[in-house]
């Protein structure tokens, strides 16, 4: 869905019926709204829905961390990973060359060949069997993922 025909259909959830609104629930989520369901839970249950299909969902990690919660797991105190989006250069010195690496949508491009992840690049630089995130400096000296 085009991000102007999203911000349209946001606009119209504000002027939409209950019965309108009821609709939409089932049609985006595939089942039945509470029963006393208030317009505002009903708007905003279809808005996020709407905005979901538009601009994705949820990240797998954000997703294992919501199911973690749900079964009562304590959090962990070790800081998110940080995360290299597309168009992030990354460098590294290795035997006296540097090496650059480029993030994009499909993978990690170094020397012109795109690899499936940051560890396979360590290991085609290195010749050893590398964490990408460890080989490119993307962890804490604990181990811990720095965020």
């Amino acid at each position: 869905m085009p991000e102007d025909r999203l911000h349209r259909e946001l606009a119209d959830l504000a002027q939409a019926s209950r019965a309108e609104l009821i609709t939409r629930w089932r049609r985006l989520l595939k089942s039945e709204p509470p029963r006393y369901a208030s317009l505002e839970l009903l708007r905003w249950a279809a808005a996020y829905a709407m905005q979901e299909r538009a601009l994705g969902g949820l990240s797998a990690s954000a997703k294992r961390q919501l199911a973690a919660i749900a079964r009562g797991e304590k959090r962990s105190h070790s800081k998110p990973a940080i995360r290299v989006k597309p168009g992030t250069r990354l460098l590294r010195e290795w035997h006296g060359a540097t090496h650059e690496v480029i993030v994009t949508d499909t993978g990690f491009v170094w020397e012109g060949r795109t690899y499936r992840s940051l560890s396979a690049v360590a290991q085609a630089i290195s010749g050893a069997k590398w964490s990408g995130r460890r080989f490119f400096g993307l962890v804490s000296r604990s181990g811990a993922q720095d965020g």
